[in-house]
């Protein structure tokens, strides 16, 4: 199980509201998950440690990882993509 999570109330004129609603629909995330995604990489930018994955890279890893595909795979499909 993951950290308990608290509420946080934030304060924002309307239009900002409804386009952030509009984006997170779009992407298909929570409006919490994508101000959540904002604030870490604030921290992470406020650090003196060297720049990290973003969120959307971050939330690829492993995603290949049951997969058998490999380089000579990947370059067949190129060269069915670009002929």
């Amino acid at each position: 199980m993951g950290t308990p999570k608290t509420k946080l109330t934030l304060r924002m004129d309307r239009a900002l509201v409804q386009r952030v609603k509009s984006y997170a629909k779009q992407s298909k995330k929570s409006v919490s998950s994508i101000v959540a995604d904002f604030f870490e990489l604030l921290d992470e930018r406020n650090s003196d440690m060297p720049t990290r994955l973003t969120p959307g890279v971050r939330s690829l890893l492993g995603v290949m990882a049951r997969s058998s595909a490999n380089e000579q795979d990947y370059r067949k499909q190129l060269e069915r993509k670009h002929r």
